[in-house]
């Protein structure tokens, strides 16, 4: 990275300190709530999965493992059955309270699993937490409003020698900005403009998957096995998270790597959405 770009994420940072959570946003845990009505042990066993695979273990045992923006809490969960330590928030009470249910109905009893509200942004609130193995938010951390603030916030609840495993949307440039108006449009209008746009991205995004399945004889396979690589998530769900997922930002893979590198962090794992629509994954160590 340049020290022109490494400077100007610096002047983001220290031009907001403290900023506060957008006010104008999607209601995500109502729609988390509506995902809980088909969660079962087979899309449990999928996020367990996941993160085994992702973070290159066999269990979280004696580990702590913090979960920034729980939404659902399935992955807080999963790092739970896997026996890590977790601490759970997220700023939208409607996740807090999904987080809770699934701690409280799916949750070991013996289980150190803490739920609360909070925010990325509030660096006291995060102070409380102690410095985790795991720093856990997938695609979280680009709707607070602040996402580079977001960045710094997390950097620093890792510990030397933890993992950082986060998930960005892929900055795609002019079609960005569309995805951008088309947001803010859904949070902003009636139910019907919400229909429209929520139909809008199912055809936009499922329409040739659909034909091929028709094609080979067996329509919608993808849509009823889609937990199945997807890390447990739903299908439907996981449509009307992106229509109505605002506030929206994006990075390109070599802004978050570079960000995380001068901070000492190096990339174990990266997965790209290979310049498309979606979110890279990435998971960095944190050096001493």
């Amino acid at each position: 990275m340049t020290n022109k770009a490494q400077g100007k994420m610096e002047a983001i940072v220290v031009g907001a300190p403290g900023s506060a959570d957008p006010t104008e946003r999607f209601g995500f845990g109502k729609n988390w709530a509506q995902f809980l009505t088909v969660l079962n042990e087979s899309r449990i066993d999928e996020a367990v999965k996941s993160l085994k695979e992702k973070l290159n273990v066999t269990d979280l045992n004696s580990r702590v493992f913090l979960d920034i923006g729980s939404g659902s809490g399935l992955f807080s969960l999963a790092a739970s059955r896997l026996g890590a330590t977790v601490h759970s928030f997220d700023y939208d009470t409607d996740s807090v309270a999904c987080t809770q249910y699934l701690k409280d109905y799916y949750g070991a009893k013996d289980a150190v699993w803490t739920v609360e509200q909070g925010s990325v942004l509030d660096k006291q609130f995060l102070e409380k937490f102690p410095k985790a193995d795991i720093v856990y938010s997938w695609g979280v951390l680009h709707h607070t409003g602040h996402m580079i603030e977001a960045f710094e916030n997390v950097a620093t609840r890792v510990k030397d020698g933890g993992r950082l495993f986060i998930s960005i949307y892929n900055d795609q440039g002019r079609a960005s900005r569309h995805w951008t108006w088309v947001k803010k449009a859904y949070i902003e209008k009636g139910p019907f403009i919400r229909w429209l746009l929520t139909l809008y991205v199912l055809l936009n995004g499922w329409t040739i998957t659909f034909i091929k399945d028709l094609l080979k004889g067996n329509p919608l396979k993808t849509w009823r096995q889609y937990g199945d690589n997807n890390r447990g998530m739903s299908a439907m769900h996981d449509v009307v998270d992106w229509v109505g997922g605002y506030p929206f930002e994006v990075a390109t893979p070599e802004l978050v790597f570079n960000f995380f590198a001068v901070r000492k962090y190096s990339l174990l794992f990266l997965k790209t959405c290979g310049g498309g629509l979606g979110c890279n994954e990435f998971v960095f160590v944190k050096n001493q």
